[in-house]
């Protein structure tokens, strides 16, 4: 089991910035790759950013690149999602997942095994 817990979510201007961190337990960290989704009302899960094991491999959807950047601290069991630039389209429940799959990064919800319970980003226009 692993445990994923979201921090970092609030209200924000658009143009300004939020960092959100997900805390990890109940396994090695290191041993999961982790993501970033959002949902927002009436809408599916959408992907947002994935990074690999050793935090060297990275993987954005086409609407965050530039903007937004993950990295995670495997001494902490922590990934992070620095956004900048946001947007009022970026309002949505951001949640963080855990995939135990040994192959490359997925941008599908399916693919991740673990979920926090999300934290709600709200940027005003």
């Amino acid at each position: 089991q692993v445990q994923l817990v979201e921090s970092g979510g609030g209200l924000v201007q658009a143009g300004g910035s939020l960092r959100l961190a997900c805390a990890a337990s109940g396994r090695a960290f290191s041993t999961l790759n982790m993501g970033w989704f959002h949902q927002a009302p009436g809408k599916e899960r959408e992907f947002i950013a994935a990074i690999g094991r050793s935090g060297v491999t990275t993987y954005y959807a086409d609407s965050v690149k530039g903007r937004f950047t993950i990295s995670r601290d495997n001494a902490k069991n922590t990934v992070i999602l620095q956004m900048n630039n946001l947007k009022p389209e970026d309002t949505a429940v951001y949640y963080c997942a855990a995939s135990l799959a040994g192959l490359g990064l997925s941008n599908y919800p399916r693919d991740y095994d673990y979920w926090g319970q999300g934290t709600q980003v709200t940027v005003s226009s």
